[in-house]
């Protein structure tokens, strides 16, 4: 089971946790686990080459763990509001379309949020 957790501070969505193996399939033939793998991936690039901003993540190879933050989708970091509500509503977004997968593969996949401060 993978879980991810989604991180709020004041109810702003800055960044994820994701853990664990899927076991949907074999290694290598895991469609959930290459879903959120590109998933993941889009997230990170948007806000990198979309809205120029820093993604603070770490992707451990031999576990696939990876912890995505970004500073940029709170005010405390960014003062650009636009760019601040964009960021944090890439991050919304998969969030969202998590709880969707998560309907068909609770088996496979939790989601959580928690309100975090950084």
């Amino acid at each position: 089971m993978t879980t991810i957790t989604f991180y709020k501070s004041n109810g702003i969505y800055y960044g994820f946790e994701e853990q664990g193996h899927t076991g949907y399939g074999e290694s290598g033939d895991d469609v959930l686990c290459a879903a959120l793998s590109a998933m993941t991936m889009l997230i990170i690039n948007a806000i990198e080459v979309s809205y120029a901003s820093n993604v603070d993540y770490q992707i451990d190879e031999s576990t696939t763990d990876i912890r995505v933050i970004v500073k940029s989708a709170l005010p405390k970091y960014e003062s650009d509001e636009k760019k601040q509500f964009a960021v944090s509503g890439l991050i919304q977004a998969y969030f969202l379309q998590l709880m969707d997968l998560l309907e068909d593969n609770y088996d496979y996949l939790d989601v959580r949020e928690i309100e975090r401060e950084i």
